[in-house]
């Protein structure tokens, strides 16, 4: 009967914990996996061609509904003429958020030594979980492809919102040095992740450097004063690690106030939530808000934690000993990557129990006494949190702090660029360095002339103004308006309730010719011109 009652107080227990997942899920999910907006409407004159190999290749990989689709946009081909690749050339598909630190190198180097991709990857909610692994995938496919055309390639990576967590974990796992990764880390030299929702708590922008709140290694242009960081930790701690052998080659640009990378200590309950919320059809769910479907499709998620939590809790026979409490095994167990246990012990029926097996209940009171109090002390900041509106803090219109990266300079406090200026004169110098054959110098200082190069071909990028700085618009969150176009660029509609609808993907008018990787890493003497088709993509606001 004791052991009844303390299976039956965790139910209760269980039972005040669904309901906080439930109510946040969706909002921390979506915090984690903004709407990005992609490029205004293009009318632009696409060539198939046999493309070169490249000193440096940038690869990209942007947030939400914003990725090349295969069959609307011309793909990569493989060695072997035949297979598509799951990316896309800059020239033919554009990304409004990162296109100005991906693009920023080209117009610095001579032509045909720096090229970009973006990555395709499904970039939607239907379970975020499967997203982000399918966009890693693909991003190692793509990169090893390329590896074994052009060897001497060296590679770039932009990753920003969902895709900084593909990022993160590709760098992650390049670094590692793992059989699945396939890359050598010596040819990564740089690597930037906006809004990395892996971040440790106190950690700099550049994790593993000399100077982690200064610069990468081997950038000796300072990126700000001091040692400020932002406060908090990344939501989804569970996909935190180490960079390995690219330690010192990473920029992690956080903003106080986006939840995604900043989020305070002390909220089990919604770490809890953006777990669940990671396994969920959030698109779904915000399309179609709370229905028998979207409903089973909850149950059946927390029915799955609660199972494993038991099972969890069965397999360690110590476990009522232990400091571990039941909600920290519900954070466990929620992870999308745990990995279930077996039970340690099998029962067996008995017609008595022996003193042993009694004993773990003396540890009963002790053990509700630290349910209690680990709940409120890994809580206290759970309240203030969600009256503080996370949703607006972090994706707000005019003020959220998802989007700081492009608007963040602060020259009298001495940061005179904004994050997404230093990625692109950073990136812009590691190309300059591999176009001359140049190994990366750690005490390295850029040009005044180096740097202007860079600034300016930020400034020149279609996705951003002169200045670099948000528009503001009524109803529209800040964002860069697009040089050398009629209207600005749509900003991401940031809902003010709970149904959203996920963006669009761009139209086109013809299917258009794929691109093809080289073969060796001796450039072609010359690139040869074959079908011309009109590609027009449409942006339809986020939503």
């Amino acid at each position: 009967m004791p052991v009844r009652g303390f299976f039956s107080r965790h139910r209760i227990l269980a039972g005040a914990v669904a309901p906080a997942a439930l109510g946040v899920a969706a909002l921390v999910a979506v915090a984690v996996a903004v709407d990005s907006p992609q490029s205004q409407t293009i009318e632009t004159e696409l060539t198939a061609s046999v493309t070169e190999c490249h000193d440096t290749v940038g690869i990209g990989v942007a947030g939400r509904g914003d990725t090349p689709v295969e069959g609307t946009t011309k793909m990569l081909v493989g060695a072997d003429g035949k297979t598509l690749l799951p990316a896309a050339l800059t020239d033919d598909y554009s990304s409004h958020w990162v296109d100005p630190v991906l693009k920023a190198p080209a117009g610095s180097v001579k032509d045909g030594s720096y090229a970009s991709v973006y990555i395709a990857y499904p970039a939607n909610m239907d379970s975020y979980e499967e997203a982000v692994t399918t966009g890693a995938d693909n991003t190692r496919a793509v990169m090893k492809a390329i590896s074994a055309a052009c060897p001497n390639t060296k590679f770039s990576i932009v990753g920003y919102s969902e895709g900084a967590d593909v990022v993160r974990r590709v760098a992650m796992d390049i670094g590692s040095e793992s059989s699945t990764s396939g890359i050598n880390p010596d040819n990564v030299v740089g690597v930037v992740i906006f809004a990395d929702a892996g971040r440790l708590a106190g950690e700099g922008p550049f994790p593993g450097a000399k100077n982690p709140y200064m610069n990468p290694d081997g950038f000796n242009e300072q990126y700000q004063d001091g040692k400020n960081t932002a406060s908090g930790s990344g939501a989804l701690p569970g996909t935190s690690g180490d960079f390995g052998a690219l330690k010192g080659k990473i920029a992690s640009f956080c903003s106080d106030g986006d939840l995604t990378c900043a989020a305070p200590e002390n909220i089990s309950l919604l770490i809890l939530a953006a777990n669940v919320g990671r396994q969920l059809n959030v698109d779904q769910l915000q399309a179609q808000n709370l229905t028998p479907a979207t409903g089973m499709d909850i149950a059946v998620v927390m029915g799955r934690v609660m199972f494993d939590a038991f099972n969890d809790i069965s397999s360690n026979p110590t476990w009522m000993q232990s400091d571990e409490t039941f909600l920290d095994v519900l954070l466990k167990v929620s992870d999308p990557a745990y990995k279930p246990s077996e039970a340690t012990t099998k029962p067996v029926a008995k017609d008595s129990v022996s003193t042993e097996e009694v004993s773990p209940l003396a540890y009963l009171p002790q053990k509700l006494f630290k349910e209690i109090v680990g709940l409120i002390a890994t809580n206290q900041n759970t309240i203030p949190v969600v009256m503080n509106d996370p949703y607006g803090l972090t994706l707000g219109p005019d003020v959220g702090h998802h989007f700081d990266y492009w608007r963040d300079s602060d020259a009298a406090n001495g940061k005179p660029l904004t994050s997404a200026e230093y990625a692109a004169a950073w990136l812009t110098y590691l190309a300059k360095q591999a176009q001359d054959g140049k190994p990366v110098d750690s005490s390295a200082k850029p040009t005044a002339e180096e740097m202007a190069d860079a600034i300016d071909a930020l400034a020149a990028s279609p996705s951003v103004t002169d200045s670099a700085k948000p528009t503001t618009t009524t109803g529209a969150a800040a964002q860069p308006a697009p040089a050398g176009s009629g209207s600005a660029a749509p900003a991401p509609a940031v809902p003010t309730t709970s149904s959203v609808a996920p963006a669009a993907t761009p139209s086109v008018t013809s299917t258009v010719a794929p691109s093809t990787l080289v073969q060796s890493s001796a450039p072609p003497a010359a690139t040869t011109a074959t079908t011309t088709s009109t590609t027009t993509t449409t942006q339809a606001a986020a939503g």
